[in-house]
């Protein structure tokens, strides 16, 4: 059973799974988003979210603790200058991981994990103030393209009552055909 096991080992030595997190964390601050497969990117995931959670204390110590996970200057500074202030609203949860498919080579399940964009604040109205005129045209013209035509305006097709089952159907234009029935044998006597 694999109970209270901490990692995944991805089948490297422990000096080489950490050089591997580490470039994986790398590119993804640098880039807020990289393509690996499912079980890279659900260890990378664990490690990025720690950084945000790092970058938004914002204490010296803090800034040392994720320089000894990226060891890079640039990417520690981006951490605490951009995308902690992203994520100041949340609690957890900065990273999605998108699954792609099937590699070719050797058809290993992929995926993108990338950083949440930011979040846009929805301006809600306030009851009894009304809208700008402005506004509720844009709206009503945007609603008229995008509304469908009633039902009854569509056109309206005969359909045929179903047939009972067993029955085929007759054309209409020809002359009715008897329904084919099984001929009994007739018994010699």
């Amino acid at each position: 059973m694999r109970h209270a096991i901490a990692h995944r080992k991805l089948g490297r030595t422990p000096g080489h799974r950490k050089a591997l997190l580490r470039n994986m964390m790398n590119a993804l601050v640098r880039s807020e988003r990289i393509e690996t497969t499912i079980a890279k990117a659900k260890e990378v995931r664990r490690l990025a979210d720690k950084l945000i959670t790092l970058g938004k204390k914002d204490t010296t110590h803090a800034r040392r603790r994720a320089f000894s996970l990226l060891s890079d200057k640039k990417n520690t500074q981006k951490i605490f200058a951009t995308l902690a202030s992203r994520f100041a609203g949340r609690e957890g949860g900065y990273t999605r991981i998108v699954r792609t498919g099937y590699r070719a080579g050797d058809g290993s399940e992929m995926a993108i994990l990338e950083y949440l964009p930011a979040e846009e604040k929805m301006v809600k109205a306030k009851k009894g103030k009304k809208k700008k005129k402005t506004e509720t045209a844009k709206a009503g013209a945007k609603t008229a393209e995008t509304k469908k035509p009633p039902r009854a305006a569509k056109k309206a097709t005969a359909r045929k009552p179903p047939t009972p089952r067993g029955k085929k159907e007759q054309p209409e234009g020809e002359a009715a055909k008897p329904a084919r029935t099984r001929r009994k044998k007739e018994e010699p006597g």
